[in-house]
Parts: C-alpha cells; structure tokens; sequence
C-alpha cells in the first residue's frame, strides 16, 4: 500500500502507538464522521500500470485505525461507475448496516452516500466490498480497532494486506475459473458477474497417481499476489528498530488463495486469529485461509533487514514486506520460492492448537448446553464448476434457523475436495470440535474446512435477522455457495 499507506515515527517515550503501513485514524473524542469512498486508484504493478478500485478515507489513505471507545461512524460515498456494497467484515453492527446486497439494503448507486454508526469490535479487521468482482478488484482495505493494551505496549504496529491479482478484467478471471457458471443463480446477490461459456482449464479433481483421491488447490494462476499493494520486485521495507518488538497484523483478502506467512530469522508468536486474542502459539509459520486474520508478535533479533513472506499454498510463488534497521542491507528477495509449500491446514493441526484468551465477558463462550445443533454439508465440483451448502445453491437455499439467545452448535462437514473458509455475518463463534475431538478453540468469524473434514463451532445467536453464512472463495460463492442463518426474537 505504498501509494496510500503513510509511514508514522517510532514509539514516544510514553509508548504510544507508532505505526509503519499505518493506517489514518481519528483522534480521541472527535466526533465528526469518518469519510471512505469506494473510487478508483493506480498501482505500479511489475512495472505495469494497473487500476483497480479502493476504500479511499478522507486523509487520501486506504483502511482505518479507531482507538479504545472510537465509534465507528462513517459516511460511505460511491464514486465509482458501478453499483456496490461494502461489508465490515469481522463487525457486528446492526443488520440493516451489514453491508450485503438487498439484505436488506440496497447497493449504492453511483455517487450515493450512506451513513453508518455502531459500537466496534476490538481487534484486526477489513471491510470489502460484497459483490464478488468488485472484491477480486482490489474494493477492500484494513479495519484496525485497538484495544487499550495497543495504545500502552511498547511495540510497533505494522499491517500486511495481502491480496491476489490479475491483469484481466475480474469479470473474465471468474468466468473462466467457474465455466461461465459464475451469477447464474444469483440475481438477488445484485452480482454482476459475465456469463461467458469458457471450460475450466487446469481443473485437478479425480485420483493422483496413487489411485488416491487428490485435494483441489488453486484453480487459477493470478499474476501477482500482494502485500500492501506491492510485489517482492519492490517490495514495501518498512523502518524498525534494533531488537524492537513488532505487533504484526495480516489479513487474507484473497479471492481465491491461502497462504502461510513466513517470519524467517525473526522467531514470532501467533496472538490473535480473526481480531480475537489465543493463548501465544510460538513459531515462524503460520497459515490462514481467505478472509481470516492472524496478529503475530515478533521481537527482532538485533540489527538486520528480516523478510516477512506469505507463501501461497501448494506452489512457489510468494509475496511480502521487509523489516529493516536503519543502515541495514536489504536484499532482493525472489517471487519464487526453491520448491512448492504444501497445502493449508489439512489436518487442522494449526486450528487444534489454538486456544481462545479471555478478551471480555463473553470470549471465550461460558460452557452451555447447545440449544440446537445444524450439520452443514460442503459440497461441490471442479466441472462442472459448482458449489453447495446441503446441496443447494442460493436460488433454491433452505435457511438454517435459531432463535435469538440460542446457544448454537454449527458442524460444517465437507464432502468435497476443495478447502473452504467458511463466514458467517453478525456474529464471532468458538471453534469446539475438530474432527471429532473436542477442543475449547479459538474465536472466529470465519473458519477454514479442508476437503473431507467436519468442524464445529458454537455461537450464541444475536439480532434477529437474517445473516449471510458463506464460503470466502469468491469463485465458490459467485456459483451459489451460500445460505442464510435466519434469527427470530
């Protein structure tokens, strides 16, 4: 985010936050709205010009920090030629103020602005865009809300935006991953997707050479995968000080890609997964699924430049930013990696590890009986290229129903052989069960289901509404992959 990410000094001597990728914020007890417009921008892109859309704020930048008590009060314009939403994903604000289309508000009509106000949750966050095309066009950016404890540690602040990206028109990406199945039952979601006929090349399902069934992975080749809007060919190299301790915030806002983020020399500790705190978890990789969020604290072994590498799973290809002390030698780092990373948590022995830290009063969840229980069925198809909750797309979806108060228990059961971060709006939930083995998790808002596994997670049910319950694979949602949770009083 070179362009519109502004680098802010070191820490004060009163250790109050200082942010390299820093993110515009309000100061404490401003009141006037803050202002995001969802409009166009240029990135240098390997050398080529590139536009693609952003969530411009009113100091020109991308994304937003509130401190401790902000309110997150903001005045939403759309300056783009099209249509859209934008979604405060990992927020529970009122439903009405949710951010989906006709659900139950409309999209934004060009120049169009819509207010929003609610009380924020703490921690590492995003806000995209809900329609499919305009989210892999880059229409997202970081949603950072501190807890106190940010504003009193002696530690710098640095975010990691990553993303996926091609040169071509997203319309015509998704229309080749999906066989121009993309939108064809997806007329309420408002999504404006192509509907060109293309077979799916380079689909992988069916038996490996050993006769056993193989897991599908990356169903298209981007051009380029970015941190902070850049490549490894110029990297961001953000200035840090000697043996200084880094709090490393990383969002996934892939279409269609996971990675493992890769601290190198630079030993971490995983902190917090989807803006909620775990018990540290010490070690120099971790992975996390599209829309999920890890926050690392790193201490830096003295003086030097460390890479901070996401690896897209399953091949070579890789991306980041360089930490550096002041005068030190910044080596090129190589796009490719030596060899292929494997595949994303597929035993969920990441996920297995996590505990959730007590944040507040109500994370993690006081054990409770369930109220009622759902079994969700994953499924779906490389070709034709279509994917299903208990079988049905959104055209003809049955709704999965609680009332308000419930204790509910969630066990997603994938029968298919792609991996699936699966999200669920106006609420955070406790990962419980894994596999079969029970476990007191970490608390999420979305949670990645590899092919032939079952996950269960607990929530208790909030607003009565109706909230969206997803896939975050955009090409797996564009095709259908998506039901509602539907709360009475």
């Amino acid at each position: 985010m070179n362009d519109t990410f502004t680098r802010r000094g070191f820490l004060a001597a009163t250790a109050a936050l200082a942010a390299s990728s820093a993110l515009p914020r309000l100061a404490l007890g401003q009141t006037a709205p803050l202002s995001l417009t969802a409009t166009t921008r240029v990135l240098d892109i390997e050398g080529r010009a590139a536009t693609v859309y952003g969530l411009v704020n009113g100091s020109g930048g991308q994304g937003l920090i509130l401190d401790p008590g902000q309110r997150f009060r903001v005045d939403l314009t759309n300056s783009l030629d099209v249509e859209t939403i934008i979604h405060w994903h990992g927020q529970i604000p009122p439903n009405v103020q949710d951010g989906v289309p006709d659900l139950p508000m409309p999209l934004l009509k060009r120049g169009e602005t819509r207010s929003y106000d609610f009380a924020p949750m703490a921690g590492t966050h995003w806000m995209h865009s809900h329609v499919p095309v305009h989210e892999m066009s880059l229409l997202a950016a970081p949603l950072v809300v501190r807890r106190p404890e940010d504003v009193a540690a002696d530690r710098q602040e640095v975010v990691m935006f990553l993303h996926d990206f091609s040169f071509r028109p997203a319309e015509e990406v998704l229309a080749e991953i999906t066989g121009g199945m993309a939108g064809h039952d997806m007329s309420a979601m408002a999504d404006d997707t192509a509907m060109a006929g293309m077979d799916m090349s380079g689909g992988m399902s069916g038996m490996d050479m050993s006769g056993e069934m193989a897991m599908d992975l990356n169903d298209f080749d981007f051009d380029a995968y970015l941190a902070n809007d850049r490549t490894l060919a110029d990297p961001e190299v953000i200035a840090v000080e000697r043996g200084g301790r880094i709090r490393l915030r990383v969002v996934n806002a892939a279409a269609a890609t996971s990675f493992w983020v890769d601290t190198g020399a630079a030993p971490a500790r995983l902190v917090a997964v989807d803006g909620h705190p775990v018990e540290p978890v010490a070690g120099t990789r971790f992975g996390l699924a599209m829309a999920q969020r890890l926050d690392l604290e790193i201490d830096l072994p003295g003086d030097g430049a460390f890479p901070i590498l996401a690896l897209r799973e399953g091949a070579r290809e890789r991306t980041g930013l360089i930490l550096a002390t002041k005068g030190a030698a910044v080596q090129k780092v190589s796009a490719m990696g030596d060899e292929d990373t494997r595949a994303f948590d597929t035993d969920l022995a990441q996920e297995v590890l996590l505990k959730g830290a007590r944040a507040t009063a109500a994370e993690p969840l006081a054990p409770r009986p369930a109220d009622r229980s759902h079994t969700i069925m994953l499924g779906g198809s490389m070709q034709p290229y279509l994917w299903t909750i208990d079988g049905q797309t959104w055209a003809t979806h049955k709704p999965i129903t609680a009332k308000s108060g419930e204790r509910v228990e969630l066990t997603f059961h994938n029968m298919s052989m792609m991996g699936h971060p699966m999200h669920l709006h106006g609420h955070v939930f406790q990962v419980v069960n894994v596999n079969g083995r029970a476990i007191s998790g970490a608390m999420r808002d979305t949670v990645y289901v590899p092919p032939m596994a079952m996950v269960t997670v607990a929530l208790d049910a909030g607003e009565a509404a109706r909230w969206m319950l997803h896939c975050h694979h955009m090409p797996h949602l564009s095709t259908g992959m998506m039901t509602e949770f539907a709360v009475s009083a």
